[in-house]
């Protein structure tokens, strides 16, 4: 699948994959915006989902070296955002948190198909197995 992507700075990285069979693109950062609590990375691109998918932002595996955690757990593109691509995350030791540096790959974007889903109203729901169980009703 191609999919548009669009530099917004003269060092943006465009995102690849690190090995074969990995789902997701590596983004470096070009910019960083660090405070109290957050540190913000901006990649500088922006890119064109097409309609009917989803690109997805994770942190990266080697996010636990660090004492940072991306504040929104799982950032969301929609197909219609034309802006750049950052990662705020939350730091978990104070304002000397150990984090990225420019230049760094600090994230990954997963693009994926997403169905549209129309929701019908209903009196009641079919049984189910686990049926109301709430937190760790399904066991350890």
């Amino acid at each position: 699948m191609k999919v548009g992507i669009k530099k917004l700075h003269e060092n943006a990285v465009i995102p690849k994959y690190a090995k074969p069979g990995d789902a997701g693109l590596d983004l470096t950062a070009v910019d960083m915006i660090d405070d109290a609590f957050q540190v913000t990375y901006k990649t500088g691109l922006a890119v064109e989902i097409p309609l009917g998918y989803v690109g997805l932002l994770f942190p990266r595996s080697s996010v636990r070296n660090q004492q940072i955690i991306l504040s929104n757990c799982v950032g969301v593109i929609d197909s219609g955002y034309r802006g750049e691509i950052q990662l705020t995350f939350n730091k978990t030791g104070g304002v000397p948190s150990k984090k990225y540096e420019i230049g760094d790959r600090v994230g990954q974007l997963i693009i994926m198909p997403y169905p549209e889903i129309e929701l019908i109203e209903l009196d009641s729901l079919s049984e189910s197995e686990r049926g109301m169980g709430g937190f760790g009703s399904s066991g350890n």
